[in-house]
């Protein structure tokens, strides 16, 4: 089935043919061009497919978090106003998990993604691509991930070994199928 993509406004639609056709004749919106594609066009993948060229450091972040990020999560990630990204180590299986970037965060790359296209909340996807390996970069070092020398970029940070790499594999590839939901007492 051929899939279109139409810009209406500032919202993109992809629809499937009949209906960027309707869209068409009753001229409403347009396709989009491959600029504007581009620019929704941001998701990082596990392997790290779709990380942009660029690098930052552990000692940039370090500034980048103190100016954009400590108001929110506390000067050392310790949380307060919102989450906590650092420590947590070792909770998961307890009655109080604290599910942190280093606790529980399975890939880098996934930090990367989500600084990428949320943070800061105030002003998402502010960040220069440097800006966000280097935020990526000092949170990872906050939670004792890579070294205080520590320069990523697309192929260093798709390296990275987090804690949590294995904890959301199950040997059911289907594993909602054969799960009892949980309707009382849910961690």
């Amino acid at each position: 089935m051929l899939r279109e993509c139409m810009l209406f406004g500032f919202m993109m639609v992809c629809a499937v043919a009949t209906i960027a056709n309707a869209a068409e004749r009753y001229h409403l919106g347009r396709p989009i061009t491959s600029d504007e594609l581009a620019g929704w066009n941001i998701d990082v993948r596990a392997d790290g497919a779709g990380l942009p060229v660029g690098h930052g450091s552990v000692r940039e972040g370090q500034q980048i978090y103190a100016t954009t990020c400590a108001g929110c999560h506390g000067a050392n990630g310790e949380g307060k106003p919102m989450d906590r990204l650092v420590g947590g180590f070792g909770t998961l299986n307890t009655a109080s998990p604290a599910q942190t970037v280093g606790s529980y965060w399975p890939y880098a790359t996934t930090l990367f993604d989500y600084i990428r296209r949320a943070m800061p909340f105030n002003a998402p996807q502010s960040l220069t691509a440097d800006q966000v390996y280097a935020v990526a970069a000092y949170v990872l070092y906050l939670n004792k991930i890579v070294p205080e020398d520590a320069i990523l970029d697309a192929k260093t940070l798709a390296k990275v070994q987090m804690p949590n790499r294995n904890g959301f594999t199950s040997p059911d590839p289907r594993p909602d199928i054969k799960t009892t939901p949980c309707m009382k007492d849910c961690r």
